[in-house]
Order: C-alpha cells, then sequence, then structure tokens
C-alpha cells in the first residue's frame, strides 16, 4: 500500500477479512487500524461514498 501512496494515491483501505481489521493509509499520516470496522467513508478523497463493511 505504502507504493500506492508514494505514486500519488490519495486513499488505500487494506481489507483483512481473516482479522476484521481495515488498515487505513493516506499520505503524510500514520497507518490507521480500525477493528470491526461498521463502515468505511470516502473521506474528502470520495466524499459521500460509505463502505457497509457488514455485507464484506
Amino acid at each position: 500500500m505504502q507504493e500506492y501512496i508514494e505514486d500519488g494515491c490519495r486513499l488505500g483501505w487494506l481489507i483483512n477479512r481473516k482479522k476484521q481489521e481495515v488498515e487505513i493509509y493516506c499520505p503524510g499520516k500514520d497507518v490507521e487500524v480500525l477493528k470491526l470496522p461498521q463502515t468505511l467513508d470516502g473521506d474528502s478523497v470520495l466524499p459521500g461514498f460509505v463502505l457497509n463493511m457488514q455485507r464484506i
């Protein structure tokens, strides 16, 4: 994921279904790890986008 961020990606989600966690990658920020998130939102990169994690 770090390579994607270095190449200009502004938001990356690494979804690990086995561990039931999501790593959130954004340029200039530390990786954020969420345990059992209900939803993920697109922040300012994808305004209004919400991913329902209960369906994954």
